[in-house]
């Protein structure tokens, strides 16, 4: 499991999975009084409690009776609130900090089994081509369907050089199929850059810290290598589950010198925030396209959101993710807290990504994916999760569904592709598309 960098200054900041997150402290008056009405209620806890540590067949720990019970509590909220008891806050730490031995992956669990939400580019699991809505479910042939996330994550990393097999089923496949690994440290370097002759392309993997500064570097070194002939820029925003608020509002105000980035409103007062964009374009207006696929997530939504709503950029590729909710971390004791669901994010326009996430304004498939039209079937999106929060716009399936027909414009097979040399062809497409905005290509179709 990856999540963004975490920080503690001034305020603890944190991500997990696809969560856009925003951090307060706890105040120290912040229980709330019990409601009379929910008294019983209460009491038939503490009795369930007696039974098991009177008659159980053998002696049960408090901690895991306790961890049990706030975890069903939590777990009746929505997918992305949990509690994280002293291992998991020791989990997020490490992995936020940068470097640690794994596979890079993203997994959350779905009814029991490890799905996983996008593999990092560039670690092992993504070369070795494993895809968002993959479910993991043996490790070294030990089965995990049914176990816990956090020992399934614990399992899966490791000392850097030492191997891992993984049993992978995915939707569309007749039989599972194993995967060897190799851990590897994974050192988070969540923007990358190069040249397609004229075009740049930057590709945000993750949204953790620094990663608008990064990307800010990143257009830097592309103006460098143009040599004053860079015609656009392509955001590869695909598979990236998202990560810190910030930081989505930071990048998508690279880009924007006006207007609202997004907003957030909660059920208290002080979880309402509008946030704008300041002057100055980096790309000085240079013609974007953002590439988006299912597993763009959070606050990879939020930036598309802004770009496609201040119509700034053309948004390509498949629906997103489709999640709108904002985390809050929030601190129990040194080394335990409470992650919360406390807001839901709104785009420029007012829209809610919730359920139906961002619709690209050009939708491409990827029809150099050999598995593409069977994994469209069962693609894998927040409208899927158990207990997803409800968009309030009442997104209808029809609409949704829509994702799943065949788009008659695009009929090139995969051996054509293979041909042309294409490994890639939403970024190939995207790289075409940009290429006849340039004032070259408008003023030659305009003779």
């Amino acid at each position: 499991m990856k999540v963004p960098v975490m920080k503690l200054a001034p305020f603890l900041r944190a991500t997990a999975l696809v969560s856009a997150v925003a951090l307060i402290p706890a105040a120290t008056s912040g229980l709330a009084a019990v409601d009379a009405r929910s008294g019983p209620q209460f009491g038939k806890l503490m009795a369930v409690y007696e039974r098991i540590k009177a008659d159980y067949v053998e002696p049960v720990d408090d901690d895991k009776l306790l961890k049990g019970a706030i975890d069903g509590m939590v777990a009746t909220l929505d997918p992305h609130s949990s509690y994280l008891d002293a291992r998991d806050f020791e989990n997020l730490k490490t992995q936020t900090d940068g470097a640690y031995g794994g596979l890079g992956l993203s997994v959350t669990l779905d009814d029991g089994a490890v799905k996983v939400i996008a593999p990092i580019k560039g670690t092992p699991a993504a070369l070795a081509g494993i895809k968002a809505g993959d479910y993991i479910t043996h490790l070294d042939g030990k089965l995990v369907y049914g176990g816990s996330l956090d020992d399934a994550v614990d399992e899966m990393r490791g000392k850097p050089g030492t191997q891992i097999r993984l049993t992978i089923y995915r939707p569309g496949r007749d039989d599972p199929f194993d995967v060897t690994l190799t851990r590897q440290v994974i050192d988070l370097k969540p923007v990358t850059w190069e040249m397609k002759d004229d075009v740049g392309v930057i590709t945000v993997s993750s949204f953790s810290s620094d990663v608008a500064a990064d990307v800010a570097e990143a257009m830097r070194g592309l103006r460098g290598q143009a040599n004053g002939k860079l015609s656009g820029i392509v955001l590869d925003l695909r598979e990236d589950p998202g990560g810190l608020l910030d930081e989505a509002v930071a990048m998508s105000d690279l880009f924007l010198d006006h207007g609202t980035i997004v907003s957030q409103r909660g059920r208290l007062p002080q979880d309402n925030e509008t946030y704008s964009a300041t002057p100055g374009d980096i790309a000085k207006g240079l013609p974007i396209i953002v590439l988006i696929d299912e597993g763009t997530a959070s606050a990879s939504e939020i930036v598309a959101g802004a770009l496609q709503d201040q119509h700034r950029a053309m948004i390509m590729g498949e629906r997103s993710f489709g999640k709108g909710s904002v985390q809050t971390l929030i601190p129990l004791s040194r080394d335990t807290a409470l992650k919360l669901t406390t807001a839901r994010y709104y785009t420029p326009s007012g829209r809610s990504v919730q359920e139906g996430g961002i619709e690209p304004d050009v939708s491409v498939p990827q029809l150099s994916d050999p598995d593409r039209r069977a994994r469209a079937l069962l693609q894998y999106r927040e409208s899927d999760l158990r207990g997803h929060l409800v968009n309030e716009a009442k997104i209808g399936d029809k609409e949704l569904e829509k994702d799943k027909a065949e788009d008659p414009r695009f009929k090139v097979s995969l051996e054509e592709l293979k041909k042309q040399g294409i490994d890639d062809y939403q970024l190939w497409y995207a790289l075409k598309t940009i290429r006849r905005t340039t004032p070259q290509a408008i003023a030659a179709l305009q003779k």
